[in-house]
Order: C-alpha cells, then sequence, then structure tokens
C-alpha cells in the first residue's frame, strides 16, 4: 500500500483523504459533520470513520496501527485516549510534549505525528468572544488530556492563577508543577472539591465529561457557579446544565462548540493544508444539524 498522503500531495490530486476519530461515547459527534463539509468546499472527498474500540473488539494502539496502514491521513483523538495515545506517537512541537496529550495524529511516511489542537483551539474560542480581557483566577475542573490543554492555554492567554480540581488529586498536582514550571509565579491551587476552591474566581471551565450525552449533571453546584464568564469543553449537547446556569447567573458562556468549531479548523489544516471558509463551515453546519442553528 502506497504511503498515506503528505498535507501538499493531499491537496493536489483528487484521492479520498481517509480520517477518523478515536474515541468512546462518539455517536453523536460532529467531527465526520465537520471535516466533509471542509471537504466540499475544497472539491475533495472526506471519508471519516467514528473508531470505537469496544465496538471494534480492538484497543487503541491497534487501532491507530490499523489506520496507518490503511492509508488514512489521519485520526483525531477523544475522551479517554488523548494522554494514551501522546505516548504511541512522535511529538516535535515542545507545547505539546509539555501537554502529554494528543487530539490530532498524522500518519507521515516517517511515522505518527502528535499534535494538540485544543490548545490552539481554546485560545481561539476564547479570544473571539473575549478578545484581549485576560482569563483572570480561573477555576478548571478536570485535568485529564483536554484540561490539560486549556490549562497550558490559560497560560499562554496570561491567567492571573489557576485552580485544578480533580477526584484524582496526584494527576492535579502534576499538572500544577508543569504550569509553575511553564510560568514561574504564576499562582497555582489544587483540590478535589471544585466548589471548595471555586470562592473568587472570575473563570469556570468544565474539561470533564460531565453534562455530554450520556453523561448528564453539572460538574459544579448552582451556588457555586458566580464569576465573569464560563467556558464548557462539552458540545453535544451544546447548551449544557453548566452553561445554563451560569448564563442565567450573569456570566459570559462559551460554548464547547467554539472549542469544536476552532480545534476542527486547525486540524483541517494539519491533515489536509487546504483553505477553509470558517463562516461558510458554521452556516453549512447549521443547516445540516438544526440542533446547532
Amino acid at each position: 500500500m502506497p504511503a498515506p498522503e503528505s498535507p501538499s500531495e493531499a491537496a493536489s490530486d483528487d484521492a479520498v483523504i481517509r480520517l477518523g476519530l478515536i474515541g468512546d461515547n462518539i455517536a453523536v459527534s460532529q467531527a465526520p459533520r465537520l471535516h466533509r463539509l471542509a471537504g466540499l468546499q475544497n472539491g475533495r472527498k472526506v471519508t471519516y470513520d467514528r473508531l470505537v474500540p469496544r465496538e471494534l473488539g480492538q484497543d487503541h494502539a491497534t487501532i491507530l496501527a490499523n489506520c496507518a496502514a490503511q492509508g488514512y491521513r489521519g485520526l483525531n483523538i477523544t475522551y479517554p485516549y488523548k494522554e494514551k495515545v501522546a505516548a504511541l506517537v512522535r511529538i516535535s512541537d515542545p507545547i505539546v510534549r509539555r501537554l502529554g496529550a494528543v487530539n490530532t495524529v498524522l500518519f507521515e511516511p516517517t511515522g505518527a505525528e502528535g499534535h494538540n489542537t485544543d490548545h490552539s483551539g481554546f485560545i481561539s474560542a476564547y479570544r473571539a468572544a473575549r478578545g484581549g480581557t485576560p482569563p483572570g483566577a480561573t477555576l478548571l475542573i478536570g485535568t485529564g488530556g483536554v484540561g490539560r490543554a486549556i490549562a497550558f492555554a490559560l497560560v499562554a492567554l496570561d491567567a492571573a492563577e489557576i485552580r485544578l480540581a480533580d477526584h484524582d488529586i496526584e494527576k492535579a498536582e502534576v499538572l500544577a508543577s508543569e504550569l509553575e514550571a511553564a510560568k514561574p509565579g504564576l499562582r497555582v491551587t489544587v483540590g478535589r472539591d471544585a466548589a471548595e476552591i471555586s470562592e473568587g474566581a472570575e473563570g469556570l471551565i468544565n474539561a470533564t465529561p460531565v453534562g455530554m450525552t450520556g453523561h448528564p449533571g453539572s460538574p459544579l453546584e448552582a451556588s457555586a457557579i458566580t464569576g465573569a464568564w464560563a467556558f464548557d469543553a462539552v458540545y453535544t449537547p451544546v447548551e449544557t446544565e453548566f452553561l445554563a446556569v451560569a448564563q442565567a447567573a450573569g456570566l459570559q458562556v462559551i460554548s464547547g462548540y467554539e472549542l469544536f468549531i476552532w480545534q476542527g479548523v486547525d486540524a483541517w489544516k494539519l491533515f489536509t493544508g487546504l483553505p477553509l471558509d470558517v463562516a461558510r463551515l458554521r452556516s453549512d453546519l447549521a443547516k445540516t444539524d438544526p440542533a446547532t442553528s
């Protein structure tokens, strides 16, 4: 089988662009639609497969290897495999190496290369909503793959303080030490109970699966949802219980759908190097899925 296309080769011929998503609970993911619509903008056919390990009877490492052998251009990676896949691929970007989590893998002739567009996508989503306003003291609930990407994005956005809440306190403490090393002098607080360390926070972020389809609820009790802004990494559904309460409390809310859009835009650029009209992409997604309109 010929080697997978490089971005320049992908943009220069009419070969099908084969993509996929490794993750659990991804039946309602809009990633396949996003990339197929991106392909249509460029007159290219895109196939995009949902690859659920338990349904395929294979582990994530086997699926990754099989896709590389079967001519896939690349894969997106979602919960709970971002950190696991990071250990299986080459990571050239020092920021992504520090994150220790990847959500995008390219199959290059030299091997599988890991990237993280959650990191870049969150920065774009935040700036689109809040401009140059810094995040302030921010509570981040969940320190897994997407949480790590957002935590380092908060450093890039010059957050004054980051509070990490996770039931796995050791994992949160490791991230705290990494953030302090990345930005000496940054104040980082760690706790198991999000509500206990939420007082006075300007920003509230949910980076857990709580609130997504199949995992109802909110990661933070309503009485603790105060501040200036809130973001939920969950985008299925677009309006989560967490964001609904935050909006009712007067906070500026940023939907996980914004992260979905921007990380997808960045992933498409990595996969293909082809241009993308983001306004048209949003419009096309809304037309094909009334839930996003």
